[in-house]
């Protein structure tokens, strides 16, 4: 006797877009936070008495959390579930960035690692979410909304941190970044509540019919961290850099190389909601993947050769980091044949990607020192570019397995 498998939940226009904004003022936290403090480093470092070793910290720690904390994230969801693991991450955010504001070098390190590790936890839940509770026609799109808002987010505390810590100081221009993860817990809660229960058992009962390989030997799951590495690698190693390589090779002053590299982080909003569009039009993700990873090349390339079309290149490559993204985590999704198989390769992935991207920033800065020219740093995000480029192809190209689509369609 054969039996039925569990009733998606119900679901109305109102849940759906409420589920969407809850996403949205999730996204927006997930990259601000770490991002606010860039604008006023110079004022923390003089305030604290520390050197730019020391400050770079408040920057570099929070990207090496997404990776050592990964594990941790992963438990905490598996035990509390993703919509209860996700409201606590958000609390544990707001106390992170209460503690960073308190007087001390100490207590901001300890909130920079709180922020970073509340900030993982969303990482890994979010795609998940998206894959579950999203039907599978829009989720490409939700993906790419997702991305964008990450960007967004950190040009809204790029923008307005300084002002505000003009007004205020910059304690407090921080600690009021606060406010959005208040906001962001109440929508989670109206966007989420009352869905968990039928859908957790779905992808529980998809999970126990998928059959094959345990999860962390498929041959994907490591190709896609092996390119989702080189794709954080490429983007952190390029953000931290780009302001001092334009002042050097273009005479650009040091404000005007600062705000010129902002079209590296603006234009990924067209990468993410293009790369969507891609993957409609093409039958699998390769297409996509591809186009994406040439756009990325061309920002390295271009620099060597063309430098004065800086901002072609900026632009090409800004959009591609943020279709990187989507494109990655779109793969996870068709791959992963349940709902606690996507949580772990989507923990696993950024895990691993996040560890490699970590030293982005000293493995290009190094080669800088040594070299004493931007060719080999260059030469080393293009190698980091290839990386992402074989490895996303070879996980794009393996045909889905027969679970994925019975996961999604019973889930959404």
């Amino acid at each position: 006797m054969t039996t039925a498998p569990p009733r998606p939940p119900v679901t109305t226009r109102t849940t759906s877009v409420l589920l969407l904004l809850a996403i949205l003022a999730v996204a927006l936290n997930l990259r601000a936070p770490i991002v606010a403090v860039s604008p006023v480093l110079d004022t923390i470092r003089a305030d604290l008495a520390i050197g730019a070793g020391t400050a770079g910290l408040l920057t570099s720690l929070p990207v090496l959390c997404f990776s050592l904390a990964t594990p941790l994230a992963s438990w905490l969801l598996a035990r509390a579930g993703l919509e209860r693991g996700v409201l606590v991450a958000l609390g544990v955010l707001l106390a992170g960035t209460a503690l960073r504001s308190v007087d001390g070098l100490t207590w901001a390190i300890v909130g920079t690692i709180i922020i970073g590790i509340a900030i993982t936890v969303g990482n890994v839940a979010v795609p998940v979410v998206i894959g579950r509770d999203i039907p599978p026609a829009r989720a490409g799109i939700v993906l790419g909304a997702y991305t964008a808002v990450l960007n967004v987010g950190s040009m809204i505390t790029l923008s307005l941190t300084v002002p505000l810590a003009a007004a205020v100081g910059w304690r407090s221009a921080l600690l009021a970044w606060g406010a959005l993860a208040v906001v962001a817990a109440g929508f989670w809660w109206a966007g989420t509540r009352g869905s968990s229960a039928q859908a957790v058992a779905a992808g529980t009962a998809a999970d126990e019919e998928s059959a094959g390989p345990v999860w962390w030997r498929r041959p994907v799951v490591w190709a896609l961290t092996i390119a989702f590495a080189g794709q954080a690698f490429a983007y952190y190693g390029v953000t931290a850099w780009l302001p001092l390589l334009l002042r050097d090779e273009l005479g650009m002053d040091p404000s005007a190389a600062g705000l010129s590299s902002s079209v590296f982080q603006i234009s990924a909003i067209v990468g993410a909601f293009g790369v969507p569009a891609l993957l409609r039009l093409f039958a699998g993700p390769r297409p996509a993947l591809l186009v994406v990873c040439a756009a990325w090349a061309l920002l390295p390339l271009g620099l060597l050769l063309a430098p004065h079309y800086w901002a072609v290149w900026c632009a090409l490559g800004g959009a591609a980091q943020g279709g990187g993204f989507t494109v990655i985590f779109s793969i996870v999704v068709r791959k992963a044949r349940g709902l606690t198989e996507s949580r772990r390769i989507s923990a696993l992935v950024q895990g691993g990607g996040y560890l490699v991207a970590a030293t982005g920033p000293t493995v290009v800065g190094a080669v800088h020192e040594a070299t004493g020219s931007w060719t080999g740093p260059l030469l080393v995000v293009v190698a980091s570019v290839a990386t992402l480029t074989i490895a996303g192809t070879l996980a794009a190209g393996r045909p889905a397995v027969s679970g994925v689509s019975g996961w999604r369609s019973r889930t959404s």
